[in-house]
């Protein structure tokens, strides 16, 4: 049974920016128990619109019958600053104004969703990660966490991301930007505000998300004769609409600038090869083959520079999304880099299952 929490820092919590963020409230979900040698301790982090709830969008890979089970781990994962599931986002009350942030909200980088990782972690009594795993932006926040942190992590997982955010993937977020922006009720504060920029938005980003084989694959007609209203149209609607039901256009709005502000190298002598050489802990980095959003060089690049790391790829006509569709080459990928690296650091336990 996942357990979700609240932690409320108690002072304010200093962006990087060097602004402040007051009231800070950080939603988290936990499955499983902390075990005796406190050895067994799985920290995941998001992506962009996920939430702490693991369990729900990660199936394969985390459940009762996967590779990180409760049985056997005790799994945490905080929803981020800016994400409207809980944690403290620009829907939440400035407590100057006592109304909602919207976009006063201050900006926010992925350096300090990793800094609050670290908050918790320290509430929670948490001084050793058995391992830290996470994909897209959640690998971005797993990398910096391990980078500023380098003695808690014993093991890394990185998936679909990179150390720097590339051109590339600032013009797709700002692509999106620029369809929230165009939607006036975006700039009218109020809690709906830009849902049909965002429904725009979803839609520009599954482009990146997936590819050519992805649609063809899925989207495809099974008849030569129509002239309008197609699957792959239907499609994209049917996603952004999906999506506005559960997100903010304000929360994706900061998010996606987070994202682009990604740098590990950023205030850091000798730049990014330097920053990822801090890394300690032992780490697998995972490629898809189809990446368009985070293409392999960007994960190869990551695994030359972290002293040890292990670089694998995965082929998936799904694209970016492979990191979450493809979870049984994922599991096998991992569980040969858990049986690898078990006796280097803290045990970590593999259940007898996966190999059966």
């Amino acid at each position: 049974m996942s357990i979700i929490n609240t932690f409320r820092y108690p002072n304010a919590f200093r962006l990087e920016s060097g602004k402040h963020l007051q009231n800070l409230e950080i939603a988290y979900h936990t499955y499983g128990q902390l075990n005796a040698a406190k050895d067994n301790v799985v920290w995941v982090c998001h992506a962009l619109t996920g939430n702490s709830d693991v369990f729900d969008w990660w199936p394969g890979l985390f459940g009762t019958q996967d590779l990180f089970n409760p049985r056997e781990y005790f799994i945490i994962c905080a929803n981020v600053i800016g994400s409207p599931y809980g944690t403290t986002n620009p829907l939440s009350t400035n407590p100057v104004t006592g109304q909602p942030f919207y976009l006063s909200f201050p900006q926010f980088t992925v350096r300090d969703l990793a800094t609050a990782h670290q908050l918790l972690a320290d509430h929670l009594g948490i001084e050793k990660i058995a391992l830290a795993i996470g994909g897209s932006l959640g690998g971005q926040q797993a990398l910096e966490w391990a980078i500023n942190d380098p003695e808690r992590i014993d093991r890394l997982v990185l998936m679909a991301t990179n150390a720097v955010h590339s051109p590339w993937g600032i013009a797709f977020n700002e692509s999106q930007r620029m369809a929230i922006s165009t939607d006036r009720t975006f700039y009218a504060n109020r809690p709906d505000g830009g849902a049909s920029g965002l429904k725009t938005a979803r839609s520009i980003a599954l482009l990146s998300y997936r590819g050519y084989e992805t649609y063809a694959a899925t989207q495809s007609e099974t008849t030569q004769e129509k002239q309008d209203d197609f699957r792959a149209s239907s499609y994209q609607r049917y996603q952004g609409e999906k999506l506005v039901k559960r997100f903010n256009a304000y929360s994706y709005w900061y998010l996606s600038k987070a994202m682009d502000g990604h740098h590990v190298g950023r205030g850091r002598q000798g730049g990014t090869p330097a920053a990822l050489h801090r890394v300690r802990a032992s780490t697998l980095v995972i490629g898809i083959s189809t990446d368009l959003l985070f293409p392999v060089q960007e994960q190869k690049l990551i695994a030359s520079h972290i002293p040890g790391a292990v670089y694998t790829e995965i082929s998936s006509i799904y694209g970016h999304d492979g990191f979450l569709v493809e979870t049984g080459r994922i599991t096998e990928e991992i569980s040969a880099f858990l049986r690898h690296t078990t006796g280097e650091r803290q045990p970590v336990r593999i259940p007898s299952h996966q190999f059966v």
